[in-house]
């Protein structure tokens, strides 16, 4: 079997530009991957191979024609079931949307194509991306590549599997909660949330979204090199005018001092000592290539951000949500309902309206914040990546998942981009780190993430263990 699948994103796509090797040669290539792997971790949930070779043979033509194919000339790419791909459910993980069909893509997938990426497959997600673990009842499982007993995360945790174990280079997800950054964690890759706005996005198939999801929620990349990732965003970022929040900011943007702030427990959050571990020596690294480090008590008001970013996603439609997590009946969507009711029940009927006026505080804030730091280093997670289903282990499951999870809660609150950053495999369990910087300043998550990287980051692909 070709290795092309081993291959990095851009090396891959250099060498289908050189004609070095052909698209098709690619395509084929992952396509064997997903079948010799797949099977195990049930990552991809709908693929055509007959339409990928042809995507492929696409490609290979308009080379050979004189054509430029775009950044990623022909890398094997993933999306998630809840993001509209033309022709394929746009499923959510849920029963009630089975059938529901995309008629059009949404911009992000139309711009990897137009970057001359092949849409490899269908990535599993929880019911609703409602989790950070993955499962529900139209696609099952997706187990954990590096660990079958822990979360690949959620709720892109199909994609961080995928691209995990050597399926496409390159996995697109969603970010509202921890949605990409999360899964990349649990699955020993990186993860990218870019700036709310940077990435165009639009699901023609579904309702307007709820104003507090069309703030907060972002579509971003998942890939195993920090240079796959802003290839990546180069792809992801060009514009479409079905977005209206979207933003055409520069990828670059002006040059700042090379200095990082380190918060180890943001918000008074409780963290595991590997955790911890994990930034000192992530910290150190930046230090070794260069950065000035300085360890601060706190950010601010990451708690009242946390709360923030709850009330703009619990205000609005709560009640619509429980209906249709009744009628789908996931008990891992249902947990969350049952939790999330304690949080709704005493909010004032103008709760919208008062979070969108604290908001704008809380922004300047962190605005001000960011202005003296070009990043930020703090956890993904309180925990290494959590047993499996932990979240549906009684009050006391769910409350420790809830509480461990505190940054990748509130960051999308103030639409801040967030990099999660894979250092180094703790008993075959992934641990890593989180960088965050000012809006639209992606290239310096990016930037920092690459000098971690630099100095050790955990193999990948992998092959799953069972």
């Amino acid at each position: 079997m070709s290795e092309l699948w081993r291959l990095s994103a851009v090396e891959l796509a250099r060498r289908v530009k050189t004609r070095e090797v052909s698209a098709r040669e690619a395509a084929e290539s992952a396509l064997q991957r997903l079948d010799a792997v797949n099977p195990t971790i049930n990552a991809v949930v709908a693929h055509r191979p007959e339409w990928v070779l042809q995507q492929a043979d696409d490609i290979d033509r308009a080379i050979a024609r004189g054509e430029d194919p775009g950044p990623l000339a022909g890398v094997p790419v993933t999306t998630k079931i809840n993001i509209d791909h033309a022709g394929f459910a746009t499923t959510n993980g849920t029963r009630l949307q089975e059938n529901l069909i995309a008629e059009v893509s949404s911009p992000a997938v139309d711009n990897l194509q137009k970057a001359g990426a092949i849409m490899l497959g269908r990535t599993n997600s929880p019911t609703f991306a409602l989790r950070w673990f993955t499962s529900n009842q139209v696609h099952g499982r997706t187990l954990n590549p590096h660990n079958p007993s822990i979360t690949p995360g959620g709720s892109s945790g199909g994609g961080a599997a995928a691209v995990t174990a050597g399926i496409g280079q390159i996995a697109l997800g969603t970010d509202i909660g921890g949605s990409v950054r999360y899964p990349a964690y649990a699955c020993g890759v990186h993860g990218l949330r870019p700036t709310s706005g940077r990435v165009p996005v639009f699901n023609a198939s579904s309702p307007e979204r709820a104003i507090g999801a069309q703030l907060m929620s972002a579509a971003g990349p998942m890939a195993r090199t920090i240079g796959d990732l802003r290839l990546g965003l180069l792809a992801l970022a060009a514009p479409d005018l079905r977005d209206p929040w979207y933003m055409p900011m520069p990828l670059v943007g002006r040059d700042v001092p090379l200095r990082a702030a380190l918060c180890l427990r943001p918000g008074g959050m409780q963290i595991a000592r590997e955790v911890e571990d994990a930034l000192r020596d992530a910290a150190q690294r930046l230090a070794d290539a260069g950065w000035t480090i300085e360890e601060i008590d706190d950010t601010p008001s990451m708690r009242e951000t946390a709360l923030l970013q709850e009330r703009l996603w619990l205000g609005d439609g709560f009640d619509a949500l429980v209906d249709s997590v009744a009628r789908d009946g996931d008990p891992g969507a249902q947990a969350v309902v049952d939790a999330a009711r304690l949080k709704v029940k005493d909010l004032p009927a103008d709760v919208i309206s008062r979070s969108l006026v604290r908001r704008t505080t809380l922004l300047r804030q962190w605005r001000l914040f960011l202005d003296q730091y070009a990043v930020v280093l703090m956890p993904v997670s309180g925990e290494l990546p959590f047993p499996d289903d932990l979240d549906q282990q009684g009050a006391a499951g769910f409350d420790r998942v809830w509480e461990a999870q505190l940054t990748m809660r509130a960051l999308p609150a103030m639409g801040l981009p967030g990099l999660a950053v894979t250092t180094q495999l703790i008993g075959g369990v992934p641990v890593g780190v989180q960088i965050v910087a000012a809006h639209y300043r992606e290239d310096l998550c990016l930037l920092a993430g690459e000098a971690i990287e630099a100095r050790g980051v955990p193999a990948s692909p992998v092959d799953p263990c069972v």
